[in-house]
């Protein structure tokens, strides 16, 4: 048995390794199309892409290994099954799970080593991908002028040429406004013709113009400024201008990483639990104090609709809820031997509300329609409260979802590469296909399929449709029935991928309906 371990983990690792690489470079790739528009026109150096390059495939790495375990599977066992080796094996009296064995257990140290490796390299990587990613965004594009199109890459200034000769790095029909006094286009430059260079450190433009004018129009007070009117301006005219501009902002900068620690992408188990236990308390204490202002503010308010009459709102109010709860009360303390208690703390029941239309039929026409009125307002007032503050309630809930997500997602991601490994190899088992043909093909079918109900189950998951344990799991539940079937009828040598088996069925059913006919 040992030389059949041997054989096949050999059989095994020389294209794991290969189709590792391929899919990362596959999803790397896609990786690259994705901030395409944000690392192109950035003039950013060769080091800064190839570190964005390195961390972004330091971070796919959990996404690479379930499809090249999934594909190396297919691939092995297709191989053996096409040139006959598993018919030995079976035939030599060892089970294909026997067979499977060495495998099984490699996939499991590889899951494993994916959850540690999700758990404190990701955060890491994360943590400097998007660092960089946003460093890139922010970065200003290099200096590229194009014909006809106002270039405003250089700070307080707006400039636009007609042509460019390419050969001879002549610009013609230039035009040039000067913002940097915080004003209008109150000063202007045109000129025939120019030149355009950088200074050899690259943070100064030299523009030389010729045969042109600048106009600036003169400030003057509002007050004597009129509609019908002409303006005071100047206007100087020059064959030839150098003009200096300084290049701010185009120099790579780099962030304090500190500032994007805290997002859920960058932090690990522990971390994660922490940060969702506080968030959750955090978001308790937020509705109950919602709902306590809600009460005071809206469902009890204490100013009441005409302020001039306040006291005796209240007080008549107290006198109809005293006069409908006599009965019930045998004896009740005068006002001078207690307190009156506050109007929010009265008992809410139907005489309250009885009480209520009486005060209000007892007012006069214009009295009603003020209360109406500041109803009215009170009601879209606690309207609008309630909509807002229900937005805001739905980003914290759904921040702490986030965080529930990225827990699950490093278990999941890693019991993947072992869900992955019982599909594929009784799936190679079956077809008895190697090479990169028919692997190829149903591995990509497989990975489609896993990655839509990846994704829909987080999104599920992250809009609250579903909690992010079924959100976050449910292609594995889906996929590992699937490939536990898959290992049954390899084990039983099934013919479920055989068309001559499914066109014998439908034969028989056909002659079947047939006799019926009859």
């Amino acid at each position: 048995m040992k030389r059949l371990h041997k054989f096949i983990l050999k059989s095994f690792f020389g294209p794991l390794i290969a189709t590792f690489f391929v899919s990362l470079f596959i999803l790397l790739m896609q990786f690259l199309w994705k901030y395409i528009d944000d690392l192109a026109g950035k003039g950013l150096e060769w080091n800064i892409i190839a570190e964005l390059i390195l961390y972004a495939s330091a971070r796919l790495v959990p996404m690479a290994l379930p499809l090249a375990i999934l594909l190396s599977s297919i691939m092995t066992f297709g191989n053996m099954g096409e040139h006959f080796e598993l018919t030995a094996v079976k035939s030599a009296g060892i089970s294909l799970q026997r067979f499977m064995k060495p495998l099984i257990i490699l996939t499991v140290i590889i899951s494993i080593a994916a959850f540690y490796y999700s758990d404190y390299v990701i955060p890491y990587t994360n943590l400097k991908t998007g660092a960089l990613i946003y460093d890139v965004k922010n970065q200003r594009p290099e200096l590229q002028i194009k014909e006809g199109i106002f270039y405003n890459g250089i700070e307080g200034y707006s400039i636009k040429i007609a042509k460019k000769n390419y050969k001879t790095n002549l610009l013609q029909n230039i035009m040039i406004y000067d913002h940097t006094d915080n004003k209008t286009n109150v000063k202007v430059t045109i000129a025939d013709s120019g030149y355009m260079r950088m200074t050899a450190d690259e943070r100064n433009l030299i523009l030389t113009l010729y045969n042109g004018y600048t106009f600036e129009e003169v400030e003057e007070s509002k007050k004597k400024r009129k509609k019908d009117r002409s303006y005071p301006n100047s206007r100087q005219i020059f064959e030839k201008q150098v003009a200096i501009f300084e290049l701010t902002g185009l120099d790579f900068n780099r962030t304090d990483e500190d500032l994007f620690k805290q997002n859920f992408q960058m932090l690990n188990l522990a971390q994660l639990e922490y940060a969702e236990d506080s968030l959750q308390k955090e978001y308790n204490k937020e509705i109950k104090r919602f709902a306590v202002s809600h009460k005071t503010g809206n469902y009890f308010k204490k100013e009441t609709v005409l302020e001039d009459n306040r006291q005796k709102y209240i007080k008549i109010a107290r006198i109809e809820l005293k006069t409908s709860n006599k009965k019930k009360v045998k004896k009740r303390p005068s006002i001078q031997e207690k307190e009156e208690p506050p109007l929010d703390t009265i008992k809410v029941d139907s005489s309250f509300f009885k009480g209520i239309i009486n005060i209000y039929n007892n007012q006069s026409k214009k009295d009603k329609l003020s209360i109406i009125s500041h109803a009215l307002t009170y009601a879209r007032t606690a309207q609008n409260n309630i909509s807002n503050t229900t937005k805001t309630f739905y980003h914290r809930a759904e921040r702490i979802r986030r965080h529930q997500i990225e827990w699950h997602r490093k278990f999941s991601l890693s019991f993947a590469c072992l869900v992955f490994f019982f599909i594929g190899a009784p799936f190679g088992a079956i077809v008895r296909k190697g090479g990169f043909g028919t692997p190829v093909v149903i591995s990509v079918l497989f990975f489609i399929l896993y990655y839509i109900l990846s994704i829909s189950g987080e999104k599920f998951a992250r809009e609250g449709v579903m909690p992010a344990y079924i959100g976050m799991w449910l292609s594995s539940f889906i996929l590992m029935p699937l490939g536990i079937f898959l290992t049954y009828k390899a084990t039983t040598d099934s013919v479920i991928l055989n068309s001559d088996t499914y066109l014998l069925f439908f034969k028989k059913l056909f002659k079947r309906f047939r006799k019926k006919s009859d």
